[in-house]
């Protein structure tokens, strides 16, 4: 399926203004949430400095740093696989999978997943993949991708949720307690768990130092789906390494306040091989990003942690929800990086997905420059066109230089428009017989030349 502008995919929700007010209020929400827990760290910019220095370092030596990792993880009992593209992450899981008769897979939530379609290429196997995070299993049941990094369901009401466990899980009609709800989640995933016969994780940090991973949820359902089954599969992207033992807190610090306001996620769980009996497996990913790392413009923005905050934050993204931004890539301003820098001739038009308010900047715990990056993407967008559009852009940049050209411009375009024959659309206003600026001048003339007031002296002392 043709994949829609996000203009044009942003009207689902845009002409929706009931939804889009509420979609908009709950993410400020957790933006308002994410700034007071910040606020309780009184060392908070220490620690995004420190953050930023390390993952610029890993960004710098990731060859080094990977090589090392995957050392280290073998010497554990991990079995690695490289997966330069999205296709090999795909056959290699699912090779994995075919080889020991898997039929029933839990899956708790990896946006790489679902960058490289995993789930259809699962289920085109035969194999029934359960996601066993509650926000992704609920627009799993819907057939819907995930909204957002961190709360794949965040664009959902309540009622909409239990219509949905309604239908698939046998809740009672009208039910929309969130608390019942979950229950009723619980008891399906729960028989979901015992009955796997394979676990599927991402992973948020990869420690070079001593080849842990390291995965963190607040359901605990990642360490359910690690150990309860015989066969653990991990998939990560190679941007996710870290160099030290000693940089995972600060990290840890930094990943949940961003996400949600909390102090850290209820569940971090750090995997230094397989238990006894079982198996490892470790699925490293390319997938475009050593072609981004030799990209000097974009290359920060692999030193993305995930957290979301550059969503919450983004005005564009809370008006226009997280489908707008097109199946397979990270919604919001990191994907609208992402996916234009990835794919131009398709996600191109996602580099104009924003206002370039700096916000999404300002939040980001890492620094990524999100707002400069997206700019580099639009100028390359724009070097792209065709010269007769190129000429008009360097025409209009050159007009709205000056202001006096500009105002100049703007009048006779008015009245150019105005000869026009008359169409349906809606015509512009006739302009104003004098504009703010002439008005202006002309009020500064004419008290230059009235002179000073005649008024007599005051007694009046000065103000106090």
């Amino acid at each position: 399926m043709t994949r829609r502008p996000h203009p044009v995919a942003a009207r689902q929700l845009v002409d929706d203004l009931a939804r889009t007010s509420w979609h908009d209020k709950a993410v400020w929400h957790v933006r308002a949430k994410r700034d007071a827990a910040v606020s309780e760290v009184a060392d908070w910019q220490a620690l995004r400095h420190h953050a930023q220095a390390v993952r610029r370092y890993g960004l710098e030596h990731l060859d080094e740093l990977i090589a090392q990792f995957a050392k280290n993880a073998s010497s554990h009992g991990v079995v690695i696989h490289w997966a330069p593209t999205a296709a090999d992450l795909r056959d290699t899981v699912g090779g994995l999978l075919k080889e020991r008769g898997v039929e029933r897979v839990v899956k708790s939530k990896s946006m790489l997943t679902e960058e490289c379609g995993l789930n259809p290429h699962l289920a085109a196997l035969g194999i029934d993949v359960v996601d066993t995070d509650l926000g992704e299993r609920i627009v799993q049941l819907r057939q819907e991708p995930p909204s957002h990094i961190v709360m794949p369901a965040i664009h959902l009401k309540r009622s909409e949720v239990g219509a949905t466990f309604h239908t698939h899980l046998g809740t009672p009609a009208g039910e929309t307690d969130p608390t019942r709800l979950t229950r009723a989640a619980r008891r399906d995933l729960r028989q979901r768990f015992l009955g796997a016969q394979a676990g599927i994780t991402g992973v948020n940090f990869a420690v070079a130092e001593d080849g842990a991973l390291v995965v963190c949820t607040n359901e605990g359902n990642a360490d359910l789906g690690a150990h309860l089954p015989p066969l653990h599969i991990a998939c990560m992207g190679i941007d996710k390494v870290i160099p030290r033992r000693a940089d995972l807190p600060v990290f840890l610090r930094m990943l949940a306040r961003s996400a949600t306001g909390q102090p850290i996620t209820a569940y971090t769980s750090i995997f230094r091989g397989p238990r006894e009996g079982a198996e490892l497996h470790l699925v490293i990913v390319d997938n475009g990003r050593s072609r981004l790392l030799g990209d000097p413009e974009l290359r920060a923005a692999l030193t993305c942690i995930r957290c979301g905050a550059c969503l919450n934050t983004c005005p564009v993204y809370r008006r226009s929800g997280g489908h707008s931004y097109g199946d397979g890539v990270l919604p919001g301003p990191i994907g609208a990086v992402l996916g234009a820098a990835r794919a131009p001739e398709t996600h191109g038009d996602l580099a104009h997905a924003s206002t370039l308010c700096g916000s999404c900047r300002e939040v980001c715990p890492v620094g990524v420059p999100l707002p400069a990056q997206l700019q580099v993407l639009r100028a390359r967008a724009a070097s792209a066109r065709p010269w007769w559009e190129r000429a008009g852009l360097r025409l209009m940049a050159h007009v709205l230089a000056d202001p006096v050209r500009a105002e100049r411009w703007g009048d006779w375009l008015s009245w150019a428009h105005r000869l026009l024959p008359k169409r349906a659309a809606r015509r512009m206003p006739p302009p104003a017989r004098h504009s703010f600026r002439q008005l202006a001048r002309a009020r500064r003339q004419r008290s230059t030349t009235a002179g000073p007031t005649t008024a007599g002296p005051t007694t009046a002392g000065p103000k106090k």
